[in-house]
């Protein structure tokens, strides 16, 4: 076959397999023969041998998985994927609704989608080509696994449409795939898997794609990433161009005027639950129209015009054979239940959560009890009561001890809290459990540091606090246990890397109280640099709007310890960046700029700029960017087939721009 023809062919191959490869794997209606697809496959293959520059991304040979990757690179999301509240019965979700209905109005409708148990995945489309596809990571940040996810069949290589867009799936492993993934584990004498979002997970981090092929994974679609940048105005109509655009959605969705019948599909779904061939834990309902999400808003950790109903978890019986003591990093003592090993949801429990010692002493707990215990959020393992008529008189009480069980340090119990506390800053544990928080991903992210290795190093005396780690030398690392050359060079080179972040991460690691990731970068934005936050007193911090007592209060008493201020002169002496390094906030009064103090609304196509970039450089010189036009809109910046946001505008007699004038006032 002659070049020419051999372009035309495979062109013709690779619109029959798309085809075939949507009939089948995303509307479950196979259209031919599976030799049939086989055959065309091997064509294209062949084909592809003979003229290697006719392979191309897009091509149906790309899913069986390319060369093993050595790592996987970091992806930083346009859009933050979010984590949602979480409902647990009826009350919590007309709890939801009222919430919603204060803030937005009686004209909200719902959309109610099934909760697939997987991992949450990002994928980007680029004139309708997939080019980049990431885990959700810790929100802001996730890890590349394009190639991964080229070999699930479901996910279309190209587009229907020469589209540019970002969406949001759930990747998952169907209960089938997972029970023959485990018969072969099995019969080969391997571990299985514990339960089948375990099972995709793991195949999606796999440096090999070829394992992932193998394993037969499945995705549903349920998200765009900005949807402002489509036109759309509902969540529900978003659901329907993914269909259009030839993305595997989940049908089992479904609109609703009211919570209350909101209430009665989730009911009806938890008794379909154990009858659908993929694992689902709960239901997602979201806000429909996206200018009602836009004024409900966010909290600093979820959206507040979506939750996720968790169904009940299950309940099963074992024994509780001993409990341990554990001491985190903030000094609280955690007493762990240790249990006869018991399946429930899915894995093998050996170890349930006790809270604290108060718990302990309102369900009478002792040492040979039967208990039930359950996955809160069917997650983490808890003791729910125990079954006191099933005891045989052998049974030994619990008390908590005086002295902690790392150092012998006196334990308190600090006024209005439960927990008894190691107040010792020299605690062993503390300062191990410290380390490891400051390692891990959403704060320093020092990859090859993982609890193992902190554990040696703090053993044979190489580390005693943070600023240590920047100390480590190649020989040391290499006098470890299972520490090669390689890792060893990695993990030097991933500390000697996170002397580079940004001053929230650093903030995040170092474990202030009361500080999460959000707060971090909060402070970060506001102060900019280590020395300006260690200086603010107890007023500056409140006036900033997501700092409240509990907290100012925190970070003024840690930058006040002599050992703090140590520490971070000594993590400024090894290099250890101390500033911020994102876009700074603006503060409107100081700023010379048309925007300053303005709530503008893009609208419509933007072609110089993305949706988020133009954003971000308006909010930079001080403007307020929102969703919908209203009487308080001071200007509507209106791209290529700007809708109904643009009429509005023009009928309530808001000023309106193109992009080019706005481009032009950005550069000023």
């Amino acid at each position: 076959m002659d070049y020419q023809s051999a372009q035309t062919r495979v062109q013709e191959l690779h619109e029959l397999l798309n085809r075939y490869n949507y009939d089948y794997h995303v509307l479950d209606k196979p259209s031919v023969p599976d030799a049939e697809y086989d055959q065309r496959l091997h064509e294209l293959i062949a084909l592809e041998e003979e003229h290697p520059d006719l392979k191309t991304p897009d091509s149906p040979t790309q899913r069986v998985g390319g060369t093993i990757l050595e790592g996987f690179s970091k992806v930083e999301h346009k859009t933050p994927m979010l984590s949602l509240a979480n409902a647990f019965n009826d009350q919590d979700l007309r709890d939801f609704d009222r919430r919603v209905r204060q803030n937005a109005g009686e004209d909200v409708q719902y959309v109610t989608e099934l909760k697939i148990d997987g991992l949450a995945v990002s994928l980007r489309y680029e004139n309708g080509y997939f080019i980049q596809g990431a885990t959700r990571g810790d929100g802001s940040v996730g890890e590349d696994i394009t190639e991964n996810l080229r070999t699930i069949h479901s996910i279309p290589l190209r587009l229907k449409k020469d589209f540019s867009i970002e969406v949001r799936g759930e990747a998952f492993m169907p209960k089938r795939s997972f029970e023959r993934l485990n018969e072969k584990k099995i019969e080969l004498g391997e571990e299985p898997f514990a339960n089948p979002r375990n099972a995709a997970a793991g195949s999606l981090r796999q440096l090999d794609p070829k394992i992932a092929a193998k394993r037969n994974l499945d995705i549903f679609v349920y998200g765009i990433g900005d949807p402002g940048e489509t036109g759309i105005e509902k969540h529900s109509e978003g659901l329907d161009l993914l269909d259009d655009l030839g993305f595997k959605t989940n049908l089992e969705r479904k609109k609703c005027q009211s919570i209350e019948e909101v209430i009665d599909i989730l009911h009806s779904i938890q008794e379909q639950r154990n009858s659908l061939p993929y694992e689902i834990d709960g239901v997602v309902i979201k806000v429909d129209g996206f200018a009602h999400q836009q004024q409900l808003g966010f909290t600093a950790k979820s959206p507040r015009w979506a939750i996720a109903y968790k169904f009940p978890a299950e309940e099963v019986m074992t024994k509780l054979l001993d409990i341990e003591l554990n001491v985190g990093r903030t000094g609280v003592i955690t007493p762990t239940a240790i249990l006869e090993p018991v399946r429930v949801a899915g894995t093998t429990v050996q170890r349930a959560s006790l809270h604290n010692e108060d718990l302990i002493r309102e369900k009478d707990i002792r040492l040979g009890d039967y208990v039930i215990v359950k996955k809160a959020g069917d997650i983490i393992p808890e003791v729910v009561n125990v079954l006191a008529d099933q005891r045989t008189g052998d049974e030994q009480e619990f008390s908590m001890p005086e002295e902690c069980p790392e150092c012998g340090s006196g334990l308190v119990r600090i006024e209005g809290e439960v927990a008894l506390r190691c107040i010792n800053p020299m605690c062993p544990a503390q300062l191990r459990e410290g380390l490891i928080h400051f390692v891990s991903r959403n704060a320093m992210n020092i990859d090859g540091l993982g609890e193992r290795v902190i554990a040696q190093l703090f053993k044979e005396g190489l580390i005693t606090d943070v600023a240590d780690l920047y100390e480590l030398t190649r020989e040391q690392l290499l006098s470890l246990e299972r520490m090669g050359e390689k890792s060893t060079d990695n993990l030097l080179n991933a500390i000697a890397k996170s002397k580079e972040n940004s001053l929230e991460k650093l903030l995040f690691g170092l474990g202030i109280r009361h500080v999460g990731s959000k707060a971090a970068k909060t402070l970060a934005q506001v102060f900019e640099t280590m020395d300006r936050l260690m200086e603010a007193d107890r007023e500056d911090l409140l006036a900033i709007n997501e700092i409240g007592d509990k907290m100012a209060d925190a970070v003024v008493t840690y930058f006040d310890k002599p050992e703090v201020l140590q520490l971070i002169g000594e993590l400024k002496d090894h290099g250890v960046n101390l500033a911020y390094k994102g876009p700074k906030l603006a503060k409107p009064e100081e700023i010379d700029s048309v925007f300053a103090g303005k709530t503008i609304v893009l609208t419509g196509k933007l072609e110089q700029l993305s949706r988020n970039e133009a954003k971000a450089e308006i909010e930079a010189l001080g403007g307020k960017v929102t969703g919908s036009v209203s009487k308080s809109t001071d200007l509507v910046i209106a791209g290529e087939a700007a809708g109904s946001k643009l009429a509005k505008a023009e009928e309530l007699g808001i000023e309106v721009w193109n992009e080019d004038r706005m481009i032009e006032e950005l550069k000023r």
